[in-house]
This record gives C-alpha cells, sequence and structure tokens, in this order.
C-alpha cells in the first residue's frame, strides 16, 4: 500500500507541484488582498436596502465598461479562489464575499446582505476592521 502512493506521488510530482504553489499562492494573497478590501468597505455599506449607484457612472462608456469589465473578471477569480480556498489553506468565505463584492450581477446586493448577516463572517469582517483601526461593519436591517 506505502508503495502505490508513493508510485502515485511520483508520477504526479508536477501536478503536486502547482497544487502546492497554487496553494502558497492563494494562502498569501489572501493575507494580503483581503484585508485590504475588506477595510476599505464603508461602514454603512450594508444597511441600505438598495445598492448604492457606482461611483464610476460618470466616465466615459468605454472606460466605464472597460473598468467594469475587469473588476468582474477580478472579482471572478478572487471568488474562485475562495471556493479553493474551502479547501486549501486562506480566507475561504472572505474571498468569496469579496469576490461576490467585486462582481455585478442581478441580486448581488442581497446575496451580499445575506452572507454579511451571517455572525460568523460579520464577526470575521470586524475582527480585520478593528485591527486596521476602521469601524465595525453596521450590521444589514433584518
Amino acid at each position: 500500500m506505502g508503495t502505490g502512493m508513493f508510485d502515485f506521488l511520483s508520477n504526479h510530482a508536477n501536478t503536486i507541484y502547482l497544487l502546492t504553489l497554487l496553494s502558497i499562492t492563494t494562502f498569501v494573497a489572501s493575507l494580503i488582498f483581503i484585508p485590504f478590501l475588506v477595510i476599505r468597505i464603508p461602514k454603512n455599506y450594508f444597511t441600505d436596502a438598495y445598492r448604492h449607484e457606482s461611483r464610476l457612472r460618470h466616465l466615459h462608456p468605454a472606460v466605464y465598461y472597460s473598468l467594469i469589465t475587469m473588476k468582474n473578471l477580478l472579482g471572478l477569480v478572487i471568488f474562485i479562489a475562495g471556493i479553493l480556498m474551502l479547501v486549501l489553506p486562506g480566507q475561504g468565505v472572505l474571498s468569496m464575499l469579496v469576490g461576490l463584492s467585486l462582481t455585478d450581477f442581478p441580486g448581488k446586493y442581497r446575496v451580499e446582505r445575506w452572507l454579511v448577516k451571517k455572525p460568523a463572517v460579520l464577526h470575521s469582517i470586524n475582527w480585520i476592521r478593528r485591527k486596521a483601526r476602521q469601524p465595525d461593519l453596521l450590521p444589514p436591517d433584518t
């Protein structure tokens, strides 16, 4: 049995190396970028029943749609990394929340508010904000 495992590891060394590299990269990236993005959320972001209008909306349409596309792609990458971090080291749920917050899709604000209503998620977000000397997020109205 031990030899079978050793054979598997030696036959799939490149895959294991890439998975290890991906795991380390997502872990380090989550430690750096997730807190940065979490402390930038306005403390009352989730208190309103409806989403605020984008601050980028006043830009030229070509610039606006280019930025929205890049933001959505970044959000998708962070969301997928969050899913991976559910089984790999890292802040999976927080990464998924940040990824969702960067993307634009119908019902997004409702999903964000539903996630932030979870006590463990709100507690984790506010713990990061306190470390950065930022005020706690106000919980969503029920």
